[in-house]
């Protein structure tokens, strides 16, 4: 997935108008199928660490609502970002986990189950708190209409999601055969998503890309730290230290590239720290989930 991305994302740069036949206001549409597939592939079994261990998915969920919105300010701050920039890189950072925390997860050797866990209480929980804390970190900078937002995750995110798991329920032969492409789907549309935005986006990117990149890098990286970080201080073993720090430090990046796309039009760059997240957090994260298994054998 992060070598696709990263193929999407050069060739929308180098050549945006390989992807402009994407419209933008599809991001809503496109996104509405990932957060679908998640729906069909969830399991109630992947809602059972959230009773048999409420502590640790409450402790994840306040680590990643607390830790990504703080960094996110803090860096647009230190950076002087232009409100539309500091908008996005706001968004990413409140935004909840993606659904690929969970394969880096996997592929890192961390608890899979609190990472399944962690992405759909965060889910759940995000047409309340992404709005509330948008608005509380950047109220005073942008207009931040809190009821539409909280409508809009709603109908992109939760509805897709309820559709999903109704039709894993009512067809699940059906959805057992095709369970197995989902992923390879979703990856696809996570592209596509990055190719719009970047493509849309390829000037701005051109004179304000080194500095976003670097404030894009230093969120997610600093994220991936602080996850563990707090593992550790409330002595958890470290697959489960691994799974908070992948879920702390991987935004649902697409997400935040189509609530800036629909709330935030007039201001022109917000889409752009959505979509360069979306390409560096699947790199960082194949890179940490190496250095973790590497931790493990030590």
């Amino acid at each position: 997935m992060a070598v696709i991305v990263l193929i999407v994302a050069v060739v929308a740069f180098a050549v945006p108008a390989s992807f402009l036949w994407i419209p933008t206001r599809s991001i809503n549409w496109l996104l509405g199928i990932i957060m679908l597939c998640m729906g069909i592939t969830l399991q109630p079994v992947d809602f059972k660490v959230v009773f048999t261990h409420p502590k640790n998915v409450c402790i994840g969920c306040l680590a990643q609502f607390t830790i990504m919105p703080t960094l996110a300010w803090t860096l647009a701050k230190l950076f002087s970002l232009p409100p539309d920039l500091a908008i996005g890189v706001v968004l990413v950072g409140c935004c909840p986990g993606g659904t690929a925390s969970n394969v880096i997860t996997y592929l890192a050797k961390g608890d899979l189950a609190l990472s399944v866990g962690m992405t759909a209480v965060s889910t759940v929980l995000a047409p309340i708190l992404t709005p509330l804390l948008c608005w509380f970190l950047a109220g005073a900078v942008v207009d931040v209409d809190v009821v539409n937002m909280f409508l809009s995750i709603v109908q992109v995110v939760i509805v897709p999601i309820i559709v999903g798991f109704v039709i894993q329920r009512l067809f699940p032969a059906f959805t057992k055969k095709i369970a197995e492409i989902l992923p390879a789907l979703s990856s696809i549309v996570i592209a596509l998503i990055v190719g719009s935005v970047v493509a849309a986006n390829a000037m701005q990117l051109r004179t304000v890309g080194i500095v976003v990149f670097v404030v894009v890098a230093l969120h997610n990286l600093c994220g991936f730290c602080l996850g563990y970080g707090i593992g550790r201080l409330m002595r958890m073993p470290h697959d489960k230290c691994v799974a908070l720090s992948v879920e702390v430090g991987m935004q649902n990046s697409g997400l935040a590239c189509a609530l800036a796309q629909q709330h935030f039009t007039a201001l022109q760059s917000a889409t752009v720290p959505g979509a360069v997240f979306s390409v560096w957090h699947n790199i960082a994260g194949s890179v940490m989930a190496k250095v973790y298994n590497l931790r493990k054998e030590d």
